[in-house]
């Protein structure tokens, strides 16, 4: 039986293992997907070698970016996003297991943001600076919108939240919440943001996705803004997962996505 699975730490709730096991018994295909909890990205080898039948992992924080040096190969998009939340594993006619790191996120997010995007939507907020911001800085570059990290601490290409203030959100349309905060079971919080100052032409995405609403989204809704959380983009993300792990053999994506 071939397995797949999710790194990182702490692993709690997962939308991979749930997704991926419900369409393998949906489709009839011999596989499983687990959760591998490990503190330390360097344990990744060691999780490979005692699994031999792993065919691919998806990689969440905090392992996005120190998985990276331990990769035989990454993915020219992933290696500029400087990001990788997917591993394909291969094996060399001697057993040995070949790495090759990409990022889904992107796709996802791509996807996801896409449809909700107008002219006036040109300068964005990203909260957070880890692994998953880097992949939406990167498509928001792709879409001609500018973005501005905004930080916890005090850093030269970034913002802090003492920074944003009410003046400053009329410049910014778009606000992506790329950090834990509101995620469960910490559902009181919120990025410390002046809500007030939202308007209807505000668009606020939450890469949190449980809960399903978020205080975030509460708040901007309450102005009148768009908001929208992360489980389509989760969704995307591991169609496009499963493509890069059976490249090989298997075009269906976009078929599947059309299903849906």
């Amino acid at each position: 039986m071939d397995k797949y699975g999710l790194i990182g730490y702490p692993l709690g709730h997962s939308f991979s293992r749930k997704f991926f096991n419900e369409k393998f018994a949906r489709e009839g295909i011999n596989a499983t997907y687990d959760n591998y909890e490990i503190a330390d990205a360097r344990m990744l080898l060691q999780l490979v070698r005692e699994n031999p039948e792993l065919k691919g992992l998806n990689c969440t924080i905090p392992h996005k970016q120190a998985i990276m040096p331990l990769l035989d190969d990454i993915a020219e998009e992933a290696r500029k996003i400087g990001s990788v939340n997917v591993i394909r594993i291969r094996h060399d006619k001697d057993g040995k297991p070949i790495l090759k790191g990409f990022n889904s996120d992107a796709i996802g997010f791509a996807e996801s943001i896409k449809p909700l995007l107008s002219e006036k939507h040109r300068n964005a907020l990203v909260l957070g600076t880890g692994g998953a911001s880097k992949a939406i800085c990167y498509v928001l570059t792709q879409l001609g919108i500018e973005w501005t990290y905004v930080s916890r601490s005090r850093r030269p290409d970034a913002l802090t939240y003492e920074e944003v203030t009410p003046e400053l959100m009329d410049t910014y349309q778009v606000i992506v919440n790329c950090s834990p905060v509101g995620m469960f079971p910490r559902i009181e919080e919120a990025p410390r943001l002046p809500y007030t100052a939202l308007t209807p032409d505000h668009l606020l995405y939450d890469l949190v996705y449980n809960p399903e609403e978020t205080l975030f989204m509460k708040l901007g809704a309450q102005q009148g803004a768009t908001v929208k959380n992360g489980l389509e983009m989760l969704r995307l993300q591991a169609l496009a997962s499963w493509e890069i792990w059976n490249e090989s053999t298997e075009k269906s994506l976009q078929t599947e996505d059309e299903a849906l």
